[in-house]
């Protein structure tokens, strides 16, 4: 099974558009997967689902976690890492079970120039210490908002180029 996870809680983030722009793209591969918006957490998860505990709101969202073999992981830049929630979800998962010795590509977006190459430096290094093992061609989109269209999707030749390579490895992974 495959996981997009959209790594903010932002609404109306390009992350979450992003997310479902390379969810279409296994689509037309023959490949299902799902798309796990942060912004889907349970509002007081960090209360309720840290430490041992577990709501009931977000067993769904383990049980999808635990299942998945592979996660593809739209990250964007904060402050010149990723998103405190997403560290914070990875937190509240069940370890081992939910990261280890599992695969994931790494997808990094900013406003702006970088493409949150310095983010996703630092998301790899959670991934290590999780045995997660990450696809080595990392994307980094920078100035996201000037590469979708009105339709949400990439059209800019040479990030579609790159995108497209990505997901080619990432099937194949």
């Amino acid at each position: 099974m495959i996981t997009i996870v959209a790594s903010t809680n932002r609404p109306g983030s390009s992350t979450l558009k992003l997310a479902k722009y390379y969810q279409k793209l296994l689509l037309n591969r023959g490949l299902k997967a799902n798309v796990l918006s942060l912004m889907d957490l349970p509002a007081n998860f960090i209360q309720t689902d840290m430490f041992g505990s577990r709501s009931a709101e977000f067993e769904p969202i383990q049980q999808l976690i635990t299942a998945t073999q592979k996660f593809l992981f739209v990250i964007p830049e904060y402050n010149g890492s990723f998103p405190g929630v997403l560290k914070a979800f990875v937190d509240a998962c069940t370890f081992p079970d939910s990261f280890y010795d599992k695969k994931a590509a790494l997808v990094g977006l900013a406003s702006g120039t970088y493409g949150n190459v310095r983010g996703i430096d630092h998301f790899a290094g959670v991934c290590s210490y999780l045995h997660l093992t990450v696809l080595p061609l990392r994307l980094h989109i920078p100035l996201i908002r000037k590469e979708m269209n009105a339709e949400n999707e990439l059209f800019e030749e040479k990030t579609v180029k790159f995108v497209e390579e990505q997901v080619e490895k990432f099937v194949k992974f």
